[in-house]
Order: C-alpha cells, then sequence, then structure tokens
C-alpha cells in the first residue's frame, strides 16, 4: 500500500480506526512525523490530540540498546533484565536520566506551549506514528502511556515492517497496521511524499487541533435542590478530563466569588468541568450564624455532589474556600470514596479545615490545604487540622500571600496547585 503522504495515511488510518470512536479516546501523535498522521486521524473521531513525548534511556557504551524510557509527568519505564545483562549502574541510569529528562522538558514545551498535558487515567489511548521499522520508540510510548494511567492502548500505524508488527502486537491492547509489506527496508519508501516535519509544523497543528476541541464549553445556569431549597448554581461539563469539581463558597461569598472563578477556568482549561452554586439562600444569607453551619452547609453539598453524579456520572471533586472547605471536608467524609459513588479528591483554598472538627479523621479523599504563607493565624489552624487527617493529604503555602490571595500571582499558584491535585487524583478516577 503506497500513501500520498501523511494527510493520506492519516485519512485512511481513521477509517480503520472508526469502531474506537465511540469510547471517547486520545490521539497522541508521536513527534514529529507522526503528529500529521495523529491530526487527521483525531479530527476524523473527533477526539483530543496530544503529543506523547518519550525519551530512550540507552545504555552508556551502547546507547542504541535502551535500558527503558521516560515520559511527562515522572513516568519511568525500566527493563530491569537489560539493566542486570547490561551491568548498567545506578549511577549510569542516574546520568542518563538526568540529560533525556532536560531534552524531553525542552522538546515537550517547544511542541505543546503552554497547553497541559491531557490526562490518560482511565482513557482509551490510540498512539500514533508514521511507520514502524523497528518498532522501539512506539513500543517505549505505548508503555509510557500505560504508566501514566492508560486504561486501554492502541498502537496505529500504516505502515510497519513484519517482523515489528508481529513483536508489537503482543505488547499493546490492539495493533491497527493497514500494510505490513514483504521486503520492508524503510517507512519512507511506502510514502510519495515524506518530507521532514518541522518542528513548526507539529505546534501549527496540535494548536489547531486544541482550539478545535475547546469549542467552548458553555456555562449554564442550573437551579439544584439541596436540603428542602432550591439553589441557583452554574454548571461547565466535563472536557477531557471527565470529571466535575463542585465549589463551596466560604464566609460572604457566593457563585460571582472573582477569585473561585479564576480556578474554575483555569480547572476549564485543564478539561474539567465546574459547579460553582449559593450554599444558602439570600434569607439565609442574612443571618451571619448560618455560614458557619458546617452540618446543613456539608448536608447540601452531599445532596448537590448527588444532583451532579445523577446528570453526568463521571468522578466528583470538591474545593472549599473559608468555611466552605470544612463543609467539603465533612460532606466528603459522609459520602466516601467508593469509586463511581464518592468523592475523589478535595483542594481547600485560605479555608478552615479545623471547622470540619471530628469529621477530620474520617475524609478518604486525597486532601490538599492551600494557605497564604502570611495569613498566619490560618495557616496554624491548617496546620492543626492536617495532624488529624487520616486520608493522603498535603499543605501547600503560597509564599507572601494573604487570605483573599491579592498577591501578584498568588491565585495564579492556587489555581496550578488545584490543577496539578484534580488531575492527578481526581481524574485517576475516571474510566
Amino acid at each position: 500500500m503506497l500513501f500520498a503522504d501523511r494527510a493520506d495515511a492519516g485519512q485512511r488510518l481513521a477509517e480503520a480506526l472508526r469502531p474506537l470512536a465511540a469510547s471517547d479516546p486520545v490521539v497522541l501523535g508521536l513527534p514529529r512525523g507522526g503528529v500529521p498522521v495523529a491530526f487527521r486521524v483525531a479530527g476524523e473521531l473527533g477526539s483530543s490530540l496530544d503529543v506523547i513525548v518519550v525519551r530512550k534511556l540507552g545504555v552508556p557504551y551502547h546507547p542504541e540498546l535502551g535500558f527503558g524510557a521516560i515520559g511527562e509527568g515522572g513516568v519511568r519505564v525500566i527493563s530491569e533484565d537489560i539493566v542486570r545483562r547490561g551491568h548498567v549502574s545506578e549511577a549510569d541510569i542516574a546520568a542518563v536520566e538526568r540529560t533525556e529528562k532536560a531534552e524531553l522538558l525542552r522538546r515537550a514545551r517547544t511542541f505543546r506551549g503552554d497547553r497541559p498535558r491531557i490526562p490518560l487515567a482511565g482513557r482509551t489511548v490510540i498512539v500514533v506514528d508514521d511507520g514502524v521499522a523497528t518498532g522501539a520508540t512506539a513500543l517505549a510510548a505505548c508503555a509510557v502511556a500505560r504508566a501514566q494511567g492508560a486504561a486501554r492502548v492502541v498502537l496505529a500505524v500504516p505502515v510497519a515492517s513484519p517482523d515489528a508488527a508481529e513483536r508489537l502486537r503482543g505488547q499493546v491492547d490492539e495493533l491497527v497496521c493497514l500494510s505490513t509489506p514483504y521486503g520492508f527496508s524503510a517507512v519512507g519508501e511506502w510514502y510519495r511524499d515524506f518530507g521532514q516535519t518541522p518542528d513548526e509544523e507539529v505546534v501549527s497543528l496540535l494548536a489547531a487541533r486544541a482550539a478545535a476541541a475547546e469549542a467552548p464549553r458553555t456555562p449554564v445556569e442550573v437551579a439544584v435542590e439541596a436540603g428542602g431549597v432550591i439553589l441557583p448554581g452554574e454548571l461547565t461539563e466535563a472536557g477531557d478530563a471527565g470529571a466535575v469539581v463542585v465549589f463551596a463558597h466560604g464566609s460572604g461569598s457566593s457563585r460571582h466569588s472573582p477569585r473561585n472563578r479564576s480556578v474554575a477556568a483555569a480547572l476549564n482549561q485543564a478539561g474539567l468541568g465546574t459547579l460553582l452554586f449559593d450554599l444558602l439562600t439570600p434569607a439565609e444569607e442574612a443571618d451571619r450564624t448560618n455560614v458557619f453551619d458546617i452540618t446543613t452547609l456539608a448536608g447540601r453539598l452531599v445532596d448537590v455532589t448527588d444532583w451532579v453524579r445523577r446528570r453526568t456520572p463521571v468522578p466528583v471533586g470538591l474545593f472549599g474556600a473559608s468555611t466552605g472547605a470544612a463543609a467539603a471536608l465533612r460532606a466528603a467524609a459522609a459520602i466516601g470514596t467508593q469509586p463511581g459513588e464518592g468523592i475523589g479528591a478535595v483542594v481547600s483554598r485560605g479555608g478552615r479545615p479545623d471547622l470540619a472538627g471530628d469529621g477530620l479523621g474520617d475524609v478518604r479523599a486525597p486532601t490538599l490545604l492551600i494557605v497564604g504563607g502570611d495569613d498566619t493565624r490560618v495557616l496554624e489552624l491548617n496546620r492543626q487540622a492536617q495532624a488529624q487527617l487520616r486520608c493522603e493529604n498535603r499543605l501547600d503555602v503560597v509564599a507572601g500571600a494573604t487570605h483573599l490571595f491579592e498577591e501578584p500571582g498568588a491565585l495564579d499558584e492556587v489555581a496550578e496547585l488545584a490543577r496539578e491535585w484534580f488531575t492527578g487524583h481526581l481524574v485517576a478516577r475516571s474510566g
């Protein structure tokens, strides 16, 4: 089978992959030549597109022999057998990794820019290249995708050598290869146009597909019944990440809080859905004591979480600010963490987790506490509360920030910390 160019190969490959469209796969192109093929596949399947940047770890005195590979997110795949047979020392491993990690990060920044890596946890992943000769790089990419949490890994290539195809078939969940010609000697001989793919083309294709896939998810006004009252909210449906974060606002705040809306926007950009809603009715807000009624607020969060899950059956996380953080932790303790039912992760911003009281010890959802370094009283309360948590947890201090994180860059740091926590913990529950 002869292909006109990589776009033609991608078009034909997409036809063979069409049955996978229903699984909402993530398409990953191997840079550089695999990206034009993957671009056409992603467009035809209506899927998200990203690069998968991997670096082979070569035996120092025999670099073409790989003893492993590394990928983004700290993923590391090592062949203990090759390490042992090749007499590769721990010092050798560390030195090679250090060099290759620097190049991996450079390439990832070059290709993707400021866009976050698409989370793979629980997803069907289609790894695409323009062809396979030996299969070493493709196999490393598939191993990295698996280590990043992919539930199913499909390797898709237009052409491959028969020997490589046979080896790869047993290493992935599915191999889709259009042609395995006898007499194969090089991938390029099966293309009329097999010119080099420059970095600029890779960057352009990824940006174009991201713009198409990120057709704005318009927030919709919703009314949620919780605790016998109707509460107004604003729901942005889940995107690529396949999860929703429910915001619990603090004292004197509402769904219009500019700080929480800023964090929500960052989560939306990472493919997470968000629900911002008012925990109290206008009449209830008039009585200041209601702001500290953690039992009532937590009960409403439980009801709202159930409403979200009935509407969209995806993992749910909670983001709480001030007294809303205590309500979020109490709700997380009440709901639990059972897959499909519980809370996947909790983040507190300038929160009062101490107000959750004895419920802190019952929280099982991974919990991140974020406090401003200059918010000394709240910081001490968070440290005391952290000591009572029995779940996976972390306390991050934003240096120089006060309670409302109004200092330049402080809220951006909060948003980045929350995004990493949810995509690293909540998203991993998908699938």
